[in-house]
């Protein structure tokens, strides 16, 4: 059972649309509404065959006449730039944050010592999943990206031929959350796939796993940080993490090593002469491990145990379970990489990133927000100013393009 992975795979499987996406597009605005509410009519004796009353179906569709345009543009139109591995971990893992899980370390510290003490798992690694998912909570304030999660998949079931099968079956698991009295209609808000609160878990993955840490009776992801942590460390629990271990280690490759594919224990790893860079021993030499190189041989090398695997249980992407360890182990003071990765150019903090933004706001190339976060509307204004300025237009957030935007 994952959280977000189903979402995110039917998501990048979007990049053609369905037919009945095409005619709710090209519909006129009465005939899509009045398909839409056709649809919603012929749900509900599905719903209620799979133990939804029709008093919550009712009032869970009180006032959604019409299926969501940017839930159908999101589904149509998803990103096809794929970053390299570097760009993924400066956007994830970067100063602010580590900064803003440390202070979040401190402002939970009683209910981070009894989730800790109850699941087992490190409250670095839940840290760092409450800010891959929803950075620190900060995504749920966000009007534009928060939607009302029955809508949203209403919208899919009906209107998405790749994605219908997944929004039906998570469209009757919200309604079954709104009939458990968890949450109400009002604030049952999610992206527009449908992953839900702080710890982003689509429908049926809070079914399998929500928690009610703080103890009013309620499993409130959405608004209660101790239920939100405490679900996902119960995930990670009921999915085997080892309690006391890590999720691997960063480790220095010996020159012109040939080394066998496959899992083996870190000592016999060690006996190949694959070292940890501080020259520290492994802890649990009998642990089995396995070598990933994401940015090649020249970049940082991984020994990856177990609970890198489980971590893959809450989003099944490698560069994903090794950016929530990387944040993690930053969180807790162990420091950056000894290995950094390949960029093709000179890194900036995250501040001359937001910098950068700032500075191509104010030259016109730039319309976002100056969040240190480098996408697709940084990178079109970092290229678009790089032409004028006779430079390559590679689109890198490059110290070497904030000092030309100085000059200017």
């Amino acid at each position: 059972m994952l959280v977000r992975t189903t979402a995110r795979r039917l998501a990048g499987a979007a990049a053609a649309a369905g037919l009945s996406i095409a005619i709710f597009m090209s519909a006129t605005p009465a005939f899509a509404d009045a398909g839409f509410e056709r649809w919603v009519a012929g749900f509900r004796a599905t719903a209620v065959e799979s133990g939804v009353s029709g008093a919550t179906y009712d009032r869970a569709f009180r006032g959604v006449k019409s299926a969501d345009p940017e839930v159908i543009e999101k589904a149509r139109f998803q990103p096809e730039f794929t970053a390299p591995v570097w760009d993924y971990f400066d956007n994830r893992v970067h100063e602010q944050s580590v900064e803003v899980g440390r202070a979040m370390a401190k402002k939970w510290k009683p209910w981070l010592d009894k989730i800790e003490a109850r699941y087992g798992v490190d409250r670095n690694i839940l840290l760092a999943i409450w800010s891959m998912e929803s950075n620190y909570g900060e995504i749920l304030k966000n009007d534009k990206v928060m939607r009302n999660v029955v809508r949203s998949l209403a919208t899919l079931a009906y209107a998405d031929q790749k994605r219908a099968k997944f929004a039906r079956t998570q469209l009757i698991a919200a309604l079954k959350i709104l009939q458990s009295g968890d949450i109400d209609e009002s604030h049952l808000m999610g992206s527009w796939a449908g992953a839900m609160g702080h710890t982003q878990f689509i429908p049926t993955s809070y079914q399998a796993y929500a928690v009610d840490m703080d103890g009013n009776g309620h499993r409130d992801i959405w608004n209660s940080v101790p239920d939100a942590l405490a679900t996902a460390a119960n995930l990670l629990k009921k999915n085997g993490w080892q309690a006391g271990k890590t999720w691997g280690y960063e480790v220095a490759l010996p020159a012109g090593g040939k080394f066998p594919k496959g899992s083996m224990s870190l000592s016999k790893w060690q006996t190949l002469g694959v070292t940890r860079p501080s020259g520290k021993p492994f802890r649990n030499g009998a642990d089995k491990a396995e070598l990933k190189v994401p940015d090649g041989r020249g970049g940082p090398a991984f020994l990856m145990t177990k609970n890198f695997y489980v971590l893959k249980r809450y989003n099944n992407a490698d560069k994903y379970a090794l950016a929530v360890g990387l944040l993690a182990d930053q969180i807790a003071g162990y420091g950056e990489l000894a290995q950094d990765w390949n960029r093709p150019f000179t890194k900036l903090s995250f501040a001359e990133k937001q910098e950068l933004q700032e500075r191509l706001m104010a030259h016109g190339y730039y319309d976002g927000k100056a969040d240190g976060k480098i996408g697709e509307g940084s990178r079109s204004a970092i290229k678009a100013f790089q032409l004028q300025a006779g430079m390559e237009a590679d689109g890198h957030p490059s110290l070497e393009v904030l000092k030309n935007l100085r000059k200017n």
